[in-house]
């Protein structure tokens, strides 16, 4: 049976085109271990110095702020409070803006609040990456040295076949490993920056109500 003219060239480049990539295949495989490796030792650390606020507690904040009699009052109210460092300065500046209009605070607190909103996106983009990425490398690894393999098997070179085995069993688990631990990463700092978030708006809202007073 006579093959299509060209048909040679098309899979002779197809093929130099798959087994070219298997190196870069790798080499963004062991980054994404060790980078997987760093960010659940970062999780750890994180877990560590994390506040939990519980809503008691929070809502002993916005009732203090709620009857507090100047903005005096309330800025010691909120430096005393039991929350994050980065939450105060937002609310304290926040409360700075009493002398704008009731529009241009409410801008102002929705801006403060997006941008600590954008600071923890850009922190779940990379473990989302590589949650969606390392197993796709890894499928990849699985299945570029196959063909030599394969076809080494046809000419009876069985080294060369374990060895492709070996690779594409490696990298399939560092790949699906990878994406993991990226995954749970992502999932337990996404709980915690919601929580985070849901806090922060709260007494935002509660600052700019009594501010509108």
């Amino acid at each position: 049976m006579s093959s299509v003219p060209g048909s040679e060239i098309v899979t002779s480049g197809l093929n130099m085109i798959s087994q070219s990539l298997q190196i870069p295949v790798i080499i963004f495989l062991i980054i994404f271990a060790i980078f997987a490796v760093i960010t659940l030792g970062g999780l750890v650390s994180e877990y560590t110095s994390r506040r939990k606020i519980p809503i008691e507690s929070l809502e002993k904040i916005i009732y203090s702020i709620s009857n507090a009699n100047s903005l005096d009052e309330i800025k010691n109210i909120i430096k005393n409070a039991k929350i994050y460092e980065s939450q105060k300065v937002i609310l304290i500046k926040i409360l700075r803006a009493h002398t704008l209009s009731n529009d241009a605070r409410h801008t102002l607190a929705k801006k403060l609040i997006e941008s600590e909103e954008n600071k923890f996106a850009k922190k779940l983009e990379r473990t989302d990456i590589i949650t969606k990425i390392g197993p796709t490398l890894g499928l990849m690894g699985t299945l570029i040295p196959m063909g030599p393999g394969l076809a080494a098997l046809g000419a009876g070179d069985v080294n060369t076949l374990a060895n492709a085995i070996i690779v594409a069993f490696d990298t399939t688990v560092v790949g699906i490993g990878s994406g993991a631990v990226a995954y749970f990463v992502s999932k337990i700092r996404r709980r915690w920056y919601e929580e985070y978030l849901s806090d922060l708006d709260a007494l935002a809202d509660t600052i700019l109500d009594k501010l509108k007073d």
